[in-house]
C-alpha cells in the first residue's frame, strides 16, 4: 500500500494553520515529535482508514482507544443512525441513558451509580472536585507520566525526588492549583508512601467534609483528598503496573483516609468487561471512564460508591452539570458497542490477535539488532527504542529515556508502507477486533522492512 502523494492533507494542514492554533484541534495530531505533515483522514473502514490524498492504512490508533471494534462496525452505525431518527438531542433524560448506566454499574465492581458527561478530561476533573467535597481535603496526588485530561489540577509536572510540590506544565495553570497537586513515582509505592506521610506529618488541617475524620487513626493529619492513577499507564507509552502495586496502592489510600480514583478512560471496557479494578482485583472508591463507553462517540463518566456519587446535585451539594451529558447518538453507540464486547471469547480473541502482533514485531527487531521494550496487554502494546542494554520500562523515567528520533524514522518507514501508528513515542497503540489475520502479518512484514531499513541508517 504505497503512499501516492499528501499533496491534499499538506494543503489542508496549511488552511487549518490559519484558523486552528497549530492548525489541529488536539495536539498530537499535529505529527510535530515525528517531523511530518499530518494526515488529513477522509474515511474509516473496519481496521482501515484512507487520507484525502487517497492513501490507505492499517489504522493502530482507533481514535485513540473507543473504536475497539473498529471503523464503521454494523451494529454501531445502526445504533445511532436510529437514534438520530429520533432526534440528536433533547437535553431531558432518555432510556438509553439508564440502559448504559445500568451497563456500567453492573460490569465494574467499584462502581455503584455512574454519571455521564462529555469527556474523559470532565469526568477526572468532575471526580475530584467529588473526592475533595467528601473528604473536606484539598490536596491530591497523581504518578509522574500518567495523564488525566487538561484540567488545571491534573496538568502538573513532576518535581525532583519523591516527595515534590507539583509545578504547572502549561502556562496558565495558577501556581496555587499547582501546590494542592503532589506527584510520586508509578510502580514506586514508597515514593507514594512518603508523600501521605509528610502531609500527615503537617499541620495541614483536615477539612469540615462528611468524612473529615477518615484519617482519624495512627496517620490522622492528612489533607489528601485522593490519589488518581491510570491501572495500566497508557499516556508515557504504555506502562504496566508491577505486581502488587496496585493493591499496595489502595492500602495506603486505606491507611490515610485518601480515596482512590482509577483513571479507566483508556482500560475500561478495553482491557477487560470489568476494566483494569476487575482485570487486578483491585476497587478503587471512584473510577472514570470514556472513549469505549461512546463507540467512537464524545463521552465520560465517573462512577463510584453510592454514598460518595451521592453527594452529587441534585442528590446532594457538589454541583457538576452538562448540556449534552448523556446525549442519545454517544449512549447509541455505546451500547451497541458494549453489546458487542460482552460476546463470549471476545477479549480473548482481541488479546491473542495482539499477541501475535508483539511476538512478530519483537521477533523483527531481534532479526534487525534493534534494542527495543515492548510492554504489551490485552489489546494495548507499545514499542519503546531504549538505549541498548534496558531490558523494562516500568515507569517515567525509564520510559523518557526512549529515543524519540529512532521512534520518529520508524513511524516514516511504517507510514510510507500503510501502517498508521500513534505518531508519538509516548501513545499506546490499539488494536481491534477489525484486525484480522491479513492485517496483522501485513503489519509485520512492514515491521521487519522497517527495522532493517533503521539498521541501514
Amino acid at each position: 500500500m504505497p503512499m501516492k502523494n499528501t499533496r491534499k492533507s499538506e494543503d489542508l494542514f496549511a488552511r487549518a494553520g490559519r484558523v486552528i492554533p497549530g492548525g489541529v484541534n488536539s495536539p498530537v495530531r499535529a505529527f510535530a515529535s515525528v517531523g511530518l505533515t499530518p494526515r488529513f483522514i477522509a474515511r474509516g473502514e473496519g481496521c482501515r482508514i484512507w487520507d484525502e490524498d487517497g492513501n490507505e492504512y492499517i489504522d493502530y490508533v482507533c481514535s485513540w482507544g473507543p473504536l475497539i471494534l473498529g471503523h464503521r462496525h454494523p451494529s454501531v452505525e445502526a445504533a445511532v443512525r436510529d437514534a438520530l431518527g429520533r432526534g440528536s438531542t433533547f437535553g431531558a433524560s432518555t432510556r438509553g441513558e439508564v440502559e448504559l448506566a445500568e451497563k456500567i454499574v453492573q460490569a465494574l465492581p467499584g462502581v455503584d451509580m455512574v454519571r455521564l458527561v462529555n469527556s474523559g478530561t470532565e469526568a477526572t476533573m468532575s471526580a475530584l472536585r467529588l473526592a475533595r467535597a467528601f473528604t473536606g481535603r484539598s490536596k491530591i496526588v497523581k504518578f509522574a507520566g500518567c495523564y488525566h485530561g487538561h484540567h488545571d489540577s491534573l496538568l502538573i509536572k513532576a518535581g525532583s525526588g519523591a516527595l515534590t510540590f507539583g509545578a504547572p506544565s502549561s502556562p496558565g495553570v495558577p501556581i496555587e492549583v499547582a501546590r494542592n497537586t503532589l506527584t510520586a513515582g508509578y510502580n514506586d509505592l514508597a515514593s507514594l508512601e512518603e508523600v501521605l506521610s509528610a502531609e500527615a506529618g503537617s499541620d495541614a488541617g483536615l477539612g469540615s467534609g462528611p468524612k473529615a475524620g477518615l484519617g482519624s487513626g495512627p496517620k490522622a493529619g492528612s489533607d489528601v483528598a485522593a490519589v488518581i492513577v491510570e491501572p495500566v499507564a497508557g499516556n508515557m507509552g504504555l506502562v504496566l503496573p508491577e505486581p502488587g502495586f496496585l493493591q499496595g496502592v489502595r492500602r495506603v489510600c486505606d491507611m490515610y483516609g485518601a480515596l482512590l480514583i482509577f483513571d479507566e478512560v483508556i482500560t475500561g471496557f478495553r482491557l477487560g468487561y470489568g476494566g483494569a479494578q476487575a482485570y487486578y482485583d483491585v476497587v478503587p472508591d471512584l473510577t472514570c471512564l470514556g472513549k469505549t463507553i461512546g463507540g467512537g462517540l464524545p463521552v465520560g463518566a465517573y462512577g463510584g460508591r453510592q454514598d460518595i456519587m451521592s453527594m452529587i446535585s441534585p442528590s446532594g451539594p457538589v454541583y457538576q452539570a452538562g448540556t449534552l451529558s448523556g446525549n442519545p447518538l454517544a449512549v447509541a453507540a455505546g451500547l451497541a458497542t458494549l453489546e458487542e464486547v460482552a460476546q463470549e471469547g471476545f477479549y480473548e480473541d482481541l488479546e491473542k490477535k495482539t499477541g501475535v502482533l508483539a511476538e512478530g514485531w519483537r521477533q523483527a527487531a531481534e532479526n534487525a539488532g534493534a534494542p527495543i521494550c515492548l510492554n504489551q496487554m490485552g489489546s494495548l502494546m507499545t514499542s519503546f527504542f531504549v538505549p541498548e542494554g534496558t531490558l523494562r520500562v516500568t515507569d517515567f523515567e525509564t520510559a523518557g529515556s526512549a529515543d524519540t528520533q529512532r521512534y520518529a524514522e520508524f513511524f516514516k518507514y511504517m507510514l510510507e508502507q500503510g501502517v498508521y501508528l500513534p505518531p508519538s513515542q509516548f501513545e499506546a497503540l490499539f488494536v481491534s477486533a477489525a484486525h484480522d489475520e491479513k492485517s496483522v502479518q501485513r503489519t509485520i512484514e512492514a515491521a521487519q522492512h522497517a527495522f532493517w531499513r533503521l539498521g541501514q541508517d
